[in-house]
């Protein structure tokens, strides 16, 4: 066990009556780390954010968030996470202001501590302009990084996207990713980004495939590409790494 770790998964599995979402996962990220998480739809991603959030129990395995247990101390490893769902959960109605002052409530933060940390996260996102604008006036863009600064503010050590992506266009979500990336220098934020875009992720320390909740690679895009030998591209690499898992998984009598 890496006590080390901001996240740390060992041999995590999750089932759903027949259907084996995950099976026996296991993943460790540092601090300052930007992990991305590769799968098609039905790979086993939404599940394990689901897992890493809480709102469902792995059968079996263990799931460690900076060193805590999340089973046995949940309110120690859910404060050390930030997430941004790939729904969107800020109120429309209320201002900038107002869902990022809920959100620093909930973590018992004070008065002042709340107005410091929110005057400082929108400035560093260049959104102070906004801060008493409906979240509903907002753009698409926009009402990300509210999600992202509403995400920041408890101070996390662990940074969880979850197709955060969804819905924006190029020049937006490349602006998002670029963020991230520098957060995670600047605050040692450890960063698991789950999507299906490949292109998001090219400038990941590490690319981790998932497959029918199945870890097939976990390495540098640089050594993924390399090991793969499919193409110039990670998504080529990503690509041939899940039809040879299809292909194995005919041959050995199993539907994929």
């Amino acid at each position: 066990m890496n006590s080390d770790a901001a996240l740390e998964l060992i041999t995590v599995s999750k089932t759903y009556g027949q259907i084996k979402a995950l099976d026996k996962v296991s993943l460790a990220i540092q601090s300052s780390q930007f992990v991305g998480l590769l799968g098609q739809n039905g790979a086993g991603k939404t599940t394990l954010f689901q897992l890493l959030t809480g709102l469902f129990n792995n059968d079996s395995g263990q799931i460690q968030v900076c060193g805590h247990d999340i089973r046995r101390h949940p309110i120690d490893a859910l404060s050390s996470i930030g997430v941004v769902f790939q729904q969107s959960t800020l109120d429309l109605d209320l201002t900038v202001q107002g869902n990022l002052k809920f959100h620093c409530l909930l973590h018992g933060l004070s008065r002042s501590e709340a107005e410091h940390r929110i005057a400082s996260e929108l400035e560093r996102f260049d959104m102070t302009a906004v801060r008493y604008q409906p979240v509903r006036s907002l753009s698409g863009g926009n009402r990300r990084k509210v999600e992202l600064i509403r995400s920041l503010l408890h101070r996390p050590r662990l940074l969880l996207m979850d197709e955060a992506t969804v819905g924006l266009d190029p020049e937006s979500r490349k602006s998002l990713v670029n963020h991230v990336i520098s957060l995670c220098k600047e605050r040692d934020l450890a960063v698991l980004w789950s999507t299906h875009i490949v292109e998001e992720i090219q400038q990941a320390d590490r690319v981790v495939v998932l497959d029918k909740g199945k870890i097939l690679a976990d390495s540098s895009p640089d050594k993924l590409l390399a090991e793969e030998d499919s193409g110039v591209s990670l998504s080529d690499a990503f690509l041939h790494l899940v039809n040879l898992n299809k292909t194995i998984g005919v041959v050995h009598g199993h539907a994929c």
